[in-house]
């Protein structure tokens, strides 16, 4: 398992540089490439799951810090305890549907991204009911206190390539900076096709997008 200090060397001796101005700004290097990692990836890895609250007549529902998507949204009713999926559309699509959302109720259909930090759900529950979102979201960050986190034990190649483009760019060295990003996207690239591969099941055949019998055949280019 990689750890903080694993990395912290592994940059270090590769770049062979130990100067005081360098080791400085690992940790900053490592900031950078979690964020950009947070932004290219699609992987279950980065999911998190949140209990949230529907207000009778309130369409506002706070999301959690540090959401970057939202990939689901949910409600649980006492009675059945069935969970019904919210669809999402547009703020303004939200409000044309169900302009008094504060005023009467109904059967909760769909949810908006209001701004940063907030969704907007139509119409609103006549009584306050349970829900559950499932975001994206940044981890916990790589520190000395914090040595482990998704990115240093699943994507520790992407996370390493990303840091040494950052650790080239301030050494301003602009050729080898490009041989890192390279080697970045290839990484990401195969964490992607990763991901692709748990959303579907080895039996699963793909449809033909003009309906009628399937004209994909598994495995051929």
């Amino acid at each position: 398992m990689s750890t903080y200090s694993y990395l912290v060397t592994d940059i270090k001796n590769t770049a062979e540089n130990d100067s005081t101005e360098f080791l400085d700004q690992i940790p900053y290097f490592i900031n950078k490439a979690e964020l950009q990692l947070t932004k290219d990836l699609d992987d279950f890895g980065l999911d998190v799951f949140t209990t949230i609250t529907l207000s009778a007549s309130n369409p506002i529902v706070s999301i959690p810090s540090g959401t970057r998507l939202i990939r689901n949204v949910n409600y649980t009713t006492s009675v059945s305890n069935i969970k019904t999926n919210l669809l999402q559309r547009t703020y303004e699509y939200a409000i044309d549907y169900f302009p008094y959302a504060s005023a009467s109720t109904g059967t909760p259909r769909y949810y908006a991204r209001k701004n940063n930090t907030q969704i907007y759900i139509v119409p609103t529950p006549a009584s306050t009911v349970t829900g559950e979102i499932q975001t994206v979201a940044r981890p916990a960050s790589l520190t000395s206190a914090s040595p482990t986190n998704y990115y240093s034990e699943f994507c520790y190649n992407a996370l390493f390539y990303r840091c040494m483009f950052e650790a080239n760019f301030f050494m301003k060295n602009w050729e080898v900076s490009q041989v890192w990003e390279a080697q970045y996207k290839n990484s990401i690239d195969g964490l992607r096709n990763q991901a692709r591969r748990t959303r579907q099941d080895d039996m699963e055949t793909p449809r033909s997008p003009v309906g009628g019998p399937d004209t994909i055949i598994q495995g051929s280019q």
